[in-house]
């Protein structure tokens, strides 16, 4: 059997409860070199009795959908796996959750094909300060912070009676309508908010014995930050090493289960080829890596 993996998914589990939804528009540059290139995402921070969750509102719903996808192809019975994504998915692809009344907080984010939890084992220093403005619709009082590298100004409201805010930032008396780093890198600002039934905390689907989904779904490796630094830098000196061990771990004769990886060049080639396909794959994981230089926790990836 030949399984052929060509994307990250999500694996999401279903289970209905009430909610409040907030959304925030989230401003960023990825590149320092390049501040003419502001992206910009939508994200979703949930929040219910039990705790809150952030992440891209395009992102959840692409993969979802492509999630979705691949469920089909295994009922079908399919040797093949091959789910494709579209080029204009959400591009945010870490997940913040904090649990109450503690506020214990995780960033789920991913590298290469494994799945981290970090711990949060710091919080939000705030200094509130008199001044106060009109932030959408909501009156709003000043707040900064020094935070995973960045200095932080937050804008919060008491009318909205939720410490918490986007991202891994809560701790105020009120919600936090925005916030935004002192360089003008990274910048989140509420636009609405809604009651909501949706999906709760995402979960490994139920899948054959030798098949393994790579990405933001699937289990989660917890680790430190000091942990994921170590992995981070082991990353990116050797980008496609998790795969070349994949690989060499399913790839003998003997073996039911045959792993292969392809890839599409930006010129529209397909290479198959192994030692291609992973030469590809470190050539892109350092054009990223080059481009996107302005993460919003710089002291993480150290």
């Amino acid at each position: 059997m030949k399984i052929v993996f060509t994307a990250l998914f999500l694996v999401t589990g279903l289970s209905i409860f009430a909610q409040n939804r907030f959304f925030y528009e989230y401003k960023y540059i990825p590149d320092s070199s390049n501040r003419e290139d502001v992206k910009t995402e939508m994200m979703l921070l949930d929040i219910d009795k039990n705790g809150s969750s952030y992440y891209s509102r395009d992102k959840f719903i692409a993969d979802s959908t492509s999630m979705a996808n691949l469920q089909k192809q295994l009922k079908g019975g399919s040797g093949n796996l091959n789910v494709n994504r579209k080029d204009n998915a959400g591009q945010v692809g870490y997940k913040v959750t904090k649990s109450y009344p503690d506020y214990k907080t995780f960033l789920i984010t991913r590298v290469s094909m494994d799945q981290y939890k970090i711990i949060e084992d710091r919080k939000p220093e705030w200094k509130i300060l008199p001044e106060k403005q009109k932030i959408g619709a909501y009156n709003a009082q000043k707040a900064t912070a020094s935070y995973g590298g960045r200095e932080w100004v937050a804008w919060f409201t008491t009318e909205i009676p939720f410490q918490d805010g986007p991202y891994k930032f809560y701790g105020l008396p009120g919600l936090i309508v925005q916030i935004e780093d002192t360089t003008g890198s990274h910048r989140m600002t509420l636009q609405g908010n809604k009651k909501t039934e949706a999906f709760a905390a995402l979960s490994e689907t139920e899948l054959p014995g030798n098949v393994k989904i790579m990405g933001i779904g699937g289990k989660e490796i917890e680790v430190t930050e000091d942990q994921f630094k170590k992995v981070w830098k082991a990353y990116v000196n050797d980008p496609s090493k998790n795969m070349r061990e994949m690989m060499m771990r399913n790839g003998g004769d003997n073996n039911n289960t045959r792993v292969t990886f392809k890839v599409q060049t930006q010129d529209g080639r397909e290479i198959t080829d192994q030692n291609q396909v992973f030469r590809e794959i470190e050539k892109n994981t350092k054009e990223s890596l080059a481009k996107n230089n302005n993460p919003i926790e710089p002291d993480l990836y150290k």
